[in-house]
């Protein structure tokens, strides 16, 4: 299992106390703006055991954030295989969810670079996407500072949403291996 360290950051493993934080935040509108709906304790609950497994399978994964000078769980940064099909799968995707009170710290860009890192190198990856609802634009902004490039012809419609719906519409980002030493 790897946990990924930054200067002010820690990924590591999900820890059933990370469980009822990581609930609350799904619950809240404001951090869920961007995806289909809230989610129950169930469903993040679920999430957590995938992504638990994930990690404890491959070395990476969707690692749980930590701030390493207070130990406060702040939410998840790391690497994903999507779950649904697209044009561009297969592919292994970066993502980050992050409380409220986590926002404007530069902590999901800070976390993102760890994840690429580790991504290109000890996974072996030779690239990664990033997608999210054309209206996140913070996310797409972390793309950005990550060094990631907007594949205009490759957004896309999410297959798991209804047509007509508000979040449908996805944009596309990459970033290969090259692009990624580029920019170290």
């Amino acid at each position: 299992m790897t946990d990924l360290s930054t200067d002010r950051l820690l990924l590591r493993q999900w820890r059933d106390s990370d469980r009822e934080p990581w609930a609350a935040m799904n619950a809240d509108p404001v951090v869920m703006e961007h995806f289909p709906a809230v989610q129950s304790r169930a469903d993040s609950d679920a999430m957590v055991d995938r992504a638990s497994e994930q990690i404890e399978a491959a070395g990476w994964g969707l690692w749980a954030l930590e701030v390493r000078d207070t130990g406060e769980f702040i939410g998840f940064t790391g690497l994903a295989v999507p779950r649904f099909e697209a044009h561009f799968m297969p592919t292994v995707e970066i993502g980050w969810r992050l409380a409220k009170g986590a926002w404007g710290n530069g902590y999901a860009t800070e976390a993102a670079r760890a994840a690429l890192a580790h991504g290109f190198g000890p996974a072996g990856l030779d690239e990664i996407v990033s997608f999210t609802a054309t209206t996140n634009v913070p996310s797409q902004r972390v793309m950005q500072r990550i060094g990631m490039i907007h594949d205009a012809a490759g957004d896309f419609d999410h297959p798991r949403l209804p047509d007509g719906h508000r979040l449908q519409r996805h944009v596309l980002y990459r970033i290969d291996r090259a692009q990624w030493e580029s920019t170290r």
